[in-house]
């Protein structure tokens, strides 16, 4: 008798652990590829829109203006009068970015 309860608890308990491990794969889903995919969206919708005369931060730091938008997948940026670098588009940081150009709260008096 004994041996015939001990099987079917077994039966039970490997369908449990499927919910459990699929569950496991619903979490790690909605808390870390989901929320990856959206920023890498935001963040490719961002550099398309780059033109002209924006002020952007490198992911290295280095603040400038946009001169020219090259073909190639390249900026050129001023970032000092009459000095310009040249770099990848994937090296400007969003976040610093959008803080740079957020509009300043006016002071309290």
């Amino acid at each position: 008798m004994d041996n015939i309860y001990f099987l079917q608890a077994a039966k039970g308990g490997g369908s449990i652990q499927f919910i459990f491990l699929g569950g496991m794969i619903l979490v790690f889903w909605l808390f870390f590829i989901r929320p990856q995919a959206k920023r890498a969206k935001n963040q490719k919708k961002f550099i398309q829109e780059l033109d002209r005369g924006a002020k952007i931060v490198t992911i290295a730091g280095i603040h400038g203006t946009i001169n020219k938008v090259n073909d190639d997948g390249t900026l050129q940026i001023e970032v000092s009068p009459g000095s310009y670098i040249k770099i990848e588009k994937s090296a400007i940081s969003m976040d610093w970015t959008a803080a740079l150009n957020k509009p300043v709260a006016a002071e309290k008096k």
